[in-house]
């Protein structure tokens, strides 16, 4: 059998799944909630995350950073690895980005009087 027959029946057999077992199981929560006398609307509310964005975009720009320094690097040196080195350098430089973004949201904020 080919396997784009395969994957053209099980793709769809998998998703509709996977989102029925969402549903089914937020909706379990929910009916456990209201047996045990919980308002099951006042504990979906999370805290909004608001460095979300600067997390993501220094991550972003570190791992832009290591991937334009890696291919400087594989430019001047062809013989090298320039597939272990791509990845390096985007991980190694994404990591700087998130610690930089960790540093930025640790420094205490100052309020004005």
């Amino acid at each position: 059998m080919d396997s784009g027959i395969l994957v053209a029946i099980f793709v769809p057999i998998s998703m509709f799944a996977m989102i029925f077992g969402i549903f089914y199981l937020r909706s379990q929560e929910r009916m456990g909630m209201i047996e045990r006398g919980m308002d099951p609307r006042s504990s979906v509310a999370k805290p909004i995350n608001h460095s979300y964005t600067l997390t993501s975009g220094l991550l972003l720009m570190g791992a832009g950073l290591g991937l334009f320094l890696a291919d400087y690097i594989a430019y001047q040196h062809p013989e090298s690895n320039s597939t272990a080195t791509y990845m390096a350098l985007s991980a190694l430089f994404g990591g700087v980005g998130l610690l930089v973004a960790y540093f930025i949201e640790k420094k205490p904020v100052k309020k004005e009087e």
